[in-house]
């Protein structure tokens, strides 16, 4: 009686840890029936057939490009987590017959566990390959300079292509990364070469625009300094041509003054009369050899003598 009670225990426990799954976070489990899918189980508790229903066994979604092609360890489970798939350098030859070492990694996720289970044999491995023929595919279509200057545009065909292929296989491919594109040694030296000589004729370039700004300043200095120099002799000009005209004014002011005391003196005759005596004196200082003495000569006296009184009151 007390080895049946105790082998009903032990067959209860078996049949209850038979019967309980637990599935982990970030994973989901594959559930046959006598070897035919039956479900799929999500994180969390669940409860299966004993002896009946098995959890199914799957290739790990982790690991590098090798594992996968020679067939990856198997686990219980599938990992829903972001993944990646790093490929080797690959031989790739662009559309103008330049050959090429290019490599890429491959960054994708479990979507449906059902299709990455039944839908290829080994789904990883085939997306690996498929990357490879696709990276050989698009840069065929592209010439040398167009490839190295257009990752963006190799990542994004990429990406597509392998996101709808393997929409089969349950596999969402979030996106591609192109790693390295690596031409020839003799296309890296003729780009060196090339480069330098771009560096030489911006140098150059530059070095001549320096020249020609320094050339344009020097000349507006220069022709700054001549107008303000210009200017200068103009206002000096100016200034001076101002203190004759001045000095002239003053003088023919003091002229027409001392004639108006003349005037006032002698009256407006004996002020003519001055005046002739005065034009007398400057044809007397000149180089003339005959002199005519106006009659008028001998009232000189007194003028003179009237011109005194004037003075002296």
């Amino acid at each position: 009686m007390y080895y049946v009670v105790l082998g009903t225990i032990v067959l209860v426990i078996l049949l209850i840890t038979q019967s309980i799954v637990i599935v982990p976070q970030s994973f989901a489990y594959i559930i046959e029936r006598l070897g035919a899918y039956s479900k799929t189980f999500s994180v969390g508790i669940h409860f299966k057939l004993p002896f009946f229903d098995s959890v199914r066994k799957n290739q790990s979604t982790l690991g590098n490009k090798t594992a996968y092609l020679r067939g990856a360890s198997i686990v219980k489970g599938i990992s829903l987590k972001e993944a990646f798939v790093d490929s080797e350098p690959q031989p790739v030859i662009t559309k103008d017959n330049v050959t090429l070492q290019a490599d890429t990694v491959v960054y994708y996720q479990v979507v449906d566990p059902k299709l990455f289970t039944y839908g290829a044999e080994n789904p990883i491995g085939a997306m690996q390959l498929l990357t490879v023929t696709t990276l050989r595919n698009v840069i065929g279509d592209l010439e040398l300079d167009q490839t190295l200057t257009s990752r963006d545009t190799i990542n994004s065909k990429l990406r597509s292509i392998l996101d709808e292929a393997t929409d089969a296989w349950g596999i969402k491919v979030n996106r591609v990364e192109v790693k390295g594109i690596e031409p020839p040694k003799s296309v890296r030296d003729a780009m060196e070469a090339q480069m330098k000589a771009e560096r030489e004729k911006r140098a150059k370039i530059l070095e001549a625009e320096g020249l020609k700004e320094s050339s344009i300043l020097k000349a507006e200095g220069e022709k700054q300094s001549a107008i303000l120099l210009a200017e200068a002799n103009k206002e000096a000009a100016i200034r001076e041509a101002e203190g004759k005209a001045q000095a002239i004014i003053s003088i023919q002011q003091a002229t027409a003054n001392g004639l108006a005391m003349v005037k006032d003196a002698i009256g407006e005759e004996g002020a003519i009369k001055l005046q002739g005596y005065d034009a007398f004196v400057k044809v007397a200082d000149g180089k003339s050899t005959k002199i005519i003495i106006p009659s008028e000569i001998q009232n000189l006296s007194g003028l003179v003598s009237s011109l005194k009184e004037v003075v002296s009151g």
